[in-house]
């Protein structure tokens, strides 16, 4: 497995959450290979990761990170990385 690790800044907390419920949450989780997904904020920055079966599958995903970015939403990084364990 590998992972989509993606950091980003919000400028408009409410909105960036709205438009993450209703739009990337759906698409991510129906994107080819997906397992799972964790978003996480602090304050202004964000931080998330998106589980899929093989390493093509995140890095296609990886691909349309900053298509996907909302309003108000700057992203910062994306990573792909291997899954080494889980529980």
């Amino acid at each position: 497995m590998h992972a989509v690790v993606v950091t980003v800044n919000v400028s408009d907390p409410e909105a960036g959450e709205s438009g993450l419920r209703e739009r990337v949450v759906p698409a991510v989780s129906q994107a080819p290979g997906f397992v799972a997904g964790y978003w996480t904020r602090e304050g202004n920055s964000g931080l998330s990761m998106v589980v899929f079966e093989s390493e093509d599958a995140a890095n296609g995903a990886a691909e349309r990170v900053r298509e996907m970015a909302l309003e108000g939403v700057t992203v910062e990084n994306v990573e792909v990385r291997e899954v080494v364990a889980h529980a």
